[in-house]
């Protein structure tokens, strides 16, 4: 039996994936069936979020008794493959749709997203911001983070925004990833007022709706708290933006076609870019976000490289962070850098060298370490849920420890219902009244208000212990065999962008009649406000009384309901576990058997890519 017949027969490949290859076979029937089957696994490999398909480990895609070639024989085959390009051997195909480098194979877009995108932050990092006049803004510094109370990190991350054109702020919940922003972005108008110069044009901007409109309230919140401060101009507050967007809306989608009306030819308007739950932003977009910063602007990008990364392909925060390092510790007045020359307008080749950069313009060269804070003080849930230790082992992948501190009882706010299956049991006294309640609340506003406070999270979307079948069990037990498909106090999340509605991938509403006792569903609006939408003019939605992990991201809830499933399934991870823990600020509830438990924290999230290597490589 031939590879592509086993891969078949083991219902292993997407119609996709299958086509691609036939299509290779019938413009060449003389193709190997190593190159097909893995043309046809390179493709698999985006759709389970890999940059790449390796040879060496074939198992990261397909489960299952397959007899697979053996790796250099199988990279032998596809290096003599005119399908397949190879950056490192001169006279192969450029437009071929596959390339083969560092052992890897990938459809040739996804290399390119790759090269480009190291590329492009390497320069980002490598250029100078204009010199400032650091004893004048000595005062304003010291007022935003005063030396007796302030967190070095927090204030070490302000002075290295001002120091470089590329800053990671990286941490855990509560670390104060928004007030060091907030504070930053302070510190960056004053600096350009006391120098005479222009507002810097900032925009901020987040992976989903629900996370852009957080990181805007929590913007709000911290600086606010600045206000009435000694040695702040409440002017510097006030122009900084109320507001952030989706990253698809900021660089301008454009129907039907996967480019931005904003790119490396119309670049944004924007002196600095600040980019919240970077973590969830996949590989393409992530290219494109840094095509489209303009030469001399500052990116920043805010996230946890510990949680979930994108649901598309790409590893990209955790990459990133692997190449600049953790540099807490770095002396921040360290030796200036070496200048070298870049060209202007550089493309990227996929042939070509990463260092070989000539030209006019002067830019300085540096790879990504101290490029990088990265916050540990836990803030958020200090007063309200003891969460840190839970967190730390889940992280380290330390079942034991994890184990010892859910069972043991002490820590405040953590529960653990070991060898539970169904929530709805053993939560009886919390999570249907909560949700009855919903329905009895007369204000939207406060009914969405309500509605955030509480989420029961799933590992998996369909099954007995999935997303689908929990929320129909809670639609029954809420609404009646009668009911109407949007009755009062039914939870709805978007699936889908409507920038006809600004309705966005991950949005929440209620569902409640309104004055004229017209069932209605209400979503949050940007003003503190609500909207009403008549249930049949909605984009795609569904219920939202359970959601998956991965649909919880960028959210926060006072009190979270994990459930792992009843038997061990690919998905779990220690990743998918954080992730769920820290969306909680007040009680975490855990579902789960030791033995899921223990394989969960056991995996990790595998992404192929070679984007952390890329950009050590860059200088």
């Amino acid at each position: 039996m031939s590879l592509m017949q086993a891969l078949t027969q083991a219902g292993a490949l997407r119609t996709l994936d299958h086509a691609f290859a036939q299509s290779l076979r019938r413009l060449d029937s003389a193709t190997p069936d190593a190159v097909l089957a893995a043309a046809a696994l390179a493709s698999l490999a985006v759709a389970h979020g890999h940059a790449a398909f390796d040879p060496a480990q074939p198992a990261l895609l397909v489960e299952g008794d397959i007899d697979w070639p053996a790796p250099e024989a199988w990279r032998a085959a596809l290096a003599g493959s005119p399908w397949v390009a190879r950056p490192d051997v001169e006279g192969t195909s450029a437009a071929a749709p596959l390339v083969l480098e560092d052992g890897l194979l990938y459809l040739r877009r996804y290399r390119e997203y790759e090269y480009r995108l190291a590329k492009r932050l390497a320069h980002i990092a490598a250029t100078a911001p204009d010199p400032f006049d650091d004893a004048m803004l000595a005062p304003v510094r010291e007022a935003l983070f005063p030396a007796a109370t302030a967190d070095t990190l927090q204030a070490r991350a302000a002075s290295r925004a001002l120091a470089t054109s590329l800053l990671l702020v990286t941490g855990g919940p509560g670390t104060g990833k928004t007030t060091t922003i907030a504070r930053l972005l302070v510190l960056l108008v004053a600096q350009a007022a006391l120098s005479g110069r222009p507002v810097p044009r900032i925009a901020l901007a987040a992976p989903t709706g629900r996370a852009a409109e957080r990181m805007a309230e929590s913007l709000r919140a911290a600086l606010e708290r600045l206000r009435g401060i000694d040695g702040i101009d409440p002017a510097w507050l006030d122009a900084l933006p109320d507001g952030a967007s989706t990253l698809h809306r900021l660089l301008g989608t454009i129907p039907g076609s996967p480019r931005f009306r904003f790119d490396a030819d119309t670049p944004l308007p924007f002196d600095l870019v600040v980019v919240d739950e970077a973590s969830m932003v996949d590989l393409p977009l992530m290219c494109k976000l840094a095509d489209a910063v303009p030469d001399g602007a500052r990116l920043v990008l805010l996230g946890d490289p510990d949680q979930l990364p994108s649901v598309e392909a790409g590893d990209v925060l955790a990459s990133i962070c692997e190449a600049a390092g953790d540099d807490e510790h770095a002396d921040v007045d360290a030796a200036p850098p070496v200048l070298v020359q870049v060209s202007p307008g550089e493309t990227a080749d996929l042939f070509a060298a990463p260092v070989a950069d000539s030209g006019t313009r002067q830019r300085v060269a540096a790879p990504l370490q101290g490029h990088r804070v990265h916050l540990r003080r836990g803030f958020r849930q200090a007063a309200h849920l003891d969460l840190a230790p839970l967190a730390d082992a889940v992280r380290a992948g330390d079942a034991d420890g994890a184990l010892a501190l859910l069972r043991g009882g002490t820590l405040q706010g953590v529960h653990f219902h070991e060898g539970a299956t169904d929530p709805l049991a053993v939560g009886a006294a919390d999570l249907l009244p909560h949700w009855r309640a919903l329905a009895a609340t007369a204000d939207p506003a406060q009914a969405l208000a309500a509605a955030a406070r509480l989420r029961l999270l799933t590992a998996l979307r369909r099954g007995p212990q999935g997303a689908q079948a929990l929320n129909t069990r809670i639609e029954a037990a809420l609404g009646g065999s009668r009911a109407t498909p949007h009755f009062d106090g039914r939870l709805l999340q978007v699936t889908e962008n409507s920038y006809r509605h600004r309705l966005f991938n991950g949005d929440l509403g209620v569902c409640l009649r309104d004055d004229r006792g017209v069932p209605v569903a209400w979503f949050a609006d940007t003003d503190g406000g609500v909207r009403a939408f008549h249930p049949s003019t909605l984009p795609m939605h569904e219920s939202a009384f359970a959601t998956t992990v991965h649909k919880a991201q960028g959210s926060e809830f006072d009190s979270v309901w994990l459930l792992l499933p009843q038997h061990d399934a690919r998905p779990l991870s220690r990743e998918l576990v954080y992730t769920a823990l820290t969306r909680a600020r007040s009680q975490v509830h855990v579902c789960a058997s030791e033995a899921v438990l223990r394989a969960a924290l056991a995996r990790r999230v595998a992404r192929i890519s070679h984007l952390a290597a890329r950009l050590g490589a860059m200088r």
